[in-house]
Parts: structure tokens; C-alpha cells; sequence
């Protein structure tokens, strides 16, 4: 039987223009990146029998052809910019420009060996929301900044005020955020599982839900891995380094290092424990708390995966982990 071939395509984006190339072939193309210029590729693509499409995430520039490829059902594989340079170093390729990088993405398509699902696109407009809801809170954290280090009574007082109104529209935007997901069934269902667990919040519930639409569907080692918190060798060697976290998703990493601190001190006995048996084996603090953060996560994934609320129980006795 003759192998059946998937013709690749390779898509560079930009704020106003879509330069597209094919894997193997001289056939480029350069569309406006609107909906018109959208329905002009779409066009494309069906003559030339393209079936996979790559794209470099950019900014968000690239999410609304992502979405309208989708929708046609074409199978689309978003890269990050750091695997599309990895790609061209190993390539020993130097060259660069929109037209050299739509080839170099659609190669990049083509030697893909796993094809992830595509993510919810319910979550889409869920994670906008929430990143809002991020910046409202760093916003805050700046004007505390500057409050603490202002001697100025009457700046003070306007800082003071900034920080009450945002204060006041962060708790709206994050319970606005609430009421629009418990408008989907299986999304409010999974959000109160993950929200069970004890040291879990409301707010770390709706970013473990959002950050990661994979919760219950992947290993213990990938939900680590994908949120950043996975400990990796560093060895060479007779040499043994330390082992480091790297990589995953940086707003997902932060929160739920943020939860861990009150969980593994007040809210949580499995992690009280597990923290007090940690620092017992020489663990420094802030390892201590990125292990009881990648039990965290571990935990939303179990429930999750397995449907039931958490169940409080004995404290386990844990393993030491590497980091």
C-alpha cells in the first residue's frame, strides 16, 4: 500500500500580514491578517490539500486564524518561539526573515512526531479574563511597592485609594469570572472538584482550571512538567548538580507557589506534614515550598482524574523528591 503523505503547511504571523509557505514545495502566499485574508488562506490551503497547519504563537496575533482553522477543522500545531529557534540552530540556519520563517514553521509542522488535542475553546475567553484579573493584582502589588518607600502623606493617601478601587475590582472580575464558568456543567463540576481541595482557593481553583485544561487527563509527571514545577537532573558525568524547575507556564507556576505557603502551614495536614518532613531532610525553605506546590497541583489532577472531592485523611508519609 502507498504511505499516505500529510501535506504540512507553515504560517509566520504578524500584527497586519500572514506570509504561509508549504513543506517541500516553492508555493508561498502573504495574506492580510483579517477575516477576509483569513477566508483567502482557508481558500488556499483546501487547493493545495493541506491537512496540518503550524503557527508560531505571537503575541496573540496569531489566535484568531488559529481559531478559524480549527473551526474547518484542520489539524493546527502552535509552536513557542524557543522550540521554532531550536529548530533553526539544529538546521544550522542563520537567515531570517517572514517568508524564510513560514518554511522554516512549516518543516517544523512536518516533523512533528505527536499531535496534541486542541485545547476547550471555551477556556479561550476565560483566559483573557483571568490574565486581566492578573495584571489588576501586579498592578496592586506596584502601588504597594511605591507606598511603602513614599513619605509624602498626601501621596499616600492616593495611593491608598488606588489600591482599595482595584482591590474592589479584582474581587468583581474574579467573581464574574466564577459565574461564567459555572454556565458550562463540566466546567463548574471540575472547578469545585480542584476548589476541594484543602489550601485550594477559589482563585487558584479557576487559574488550575483555566492554565491548565489538561487537569485529569495527563500523569502526575506531565501536569509537573506543563505547569513548570517538574525538578530536572543536572548531571555530567561524575558531576551531580542540583536539581532546577525550568520552563511551563509561568502564571500557573506562580499561583500555585503562591498557595503553597499557607497551605503547607495552615490549611492542608497532608502538606503541613509533608513540608515539616522536607525541612527535617535539609530542604531549604523555598524548595521545600516548590515541592509542596508540585503536590498541590498533583493533588487537582487526582481528583480530577478520579471525580470525587478530596478526602481529608492521616498525613501520608512522602517521599523526599529530588529538589
Amino acid at each position: 500500500m502507498a504511505k499516505r503523505i500529510t501535506i504540512c503547511a507553515g504560517i509566520d504571523t504578524g500584527k497586519h500580514k500572514l506570509d504561509v509557505a508549504l513543506d517541500g514545495s516553492s508555493e508561498q502566499l502573504q495574506v492580510e491578517n483579517t477575516p477576509e485574508g483569513h477566508w483567502t488562506l482557508l481558500e488556499w490551503l483546501k487547493r493545495h490539500k493541506v491537512r496540518r497547519v503550524g503557527i508560531e504563537a505571537s503575541g496573540g496575533y496569531e489566535q484568531a486564524v488559529v481559531a478559524e482553522l480549527r473551526r474547518k477543522r484542520l489539524v493546527v500545531v502552535v509552536f513557542q518561539p524557543a522550540q521554532v529557534h531550536a529548530y533553526a540552530a539544529f538546521h544550522l540556519q542563520r537567515a531570517k526573515n517572514d517568508k524564510i520563517d513560514a518554511v522554516l514553521i512549516a518543516a517544523c509542522t512536518a516533523a512533528v512526531k505527536k499531535i496534541h488535542p486542541a485545547p476547550d475553546p471555551r477556556l479561550q475567553p476565560f483566559a483573557e479574563h483571568l490574565t486581566m484579573i492578573d495584571q489588576i493584582t501586579e498592578d496592586i502589588a506596584r502601588l504597594k511597592n511605591r507606598l511603602e518607600s513614599c513619605r509624602n502623606a498626601q501621596v499616600q493617601k492616593l495611593w491608598k485609594e488606588d489600591i482599595a478601587r482595584l482591590a474592589k475590582r479584582e474581587r468583581v472580575e474574579l467573581k464574574a469570572l466564577a459565574v461564567a464558568i459555572r454556565k458550562h456543567h463540566d466546567l463548574a463540576a471540575r472547578l469545585d472538584l480542584i476548589n476541594s481541595i484543602d489550601g485550594i482557593g477559589l482563585k487558584t481553583a479557576i487559574i488550575i482550571l483555566v492554565r491548565m485544561p489538561e487537569i485529569g487527563q495527563i500523569t502526575r509527571e506531565q501536569a509537573a512538567a506543563l505547569s513548570g514545577l517538574a525538578p530536572y537532573d543536572h548531571d555530567s558525568g561524575n558531576h551531580v548538580g542540583v536539581r532546577h524547575i525550568a520552563g511551563g507556564r509561568e502564571r500557573l507556576r506562580r499561583a500555585l507557589f503562591n498557595a503553597a505557603l499557607p497551605a503547607s502551614f495552615r490549611w492542608n495536614p497532608q502538606l503541613i506534614a509533608f513540608y515539616k518532613k522536607l525541612k527535617e531532610a535539609g530542604k531549604e525553605h523555598k524548595r521545600a515550598l516548590i515541592a509542596c506546590a508540585r503536590k498541590l497541583l498533583i493533588f487537582a489532577n487526582t481528583v480530577v482524574a478520579r471525580g470525587t472531592p478530596w478526602q481529608k485523611k492521616s498525613p501520608e508519609v512522602a517521599s523526599v523528591p529530588a529538589i
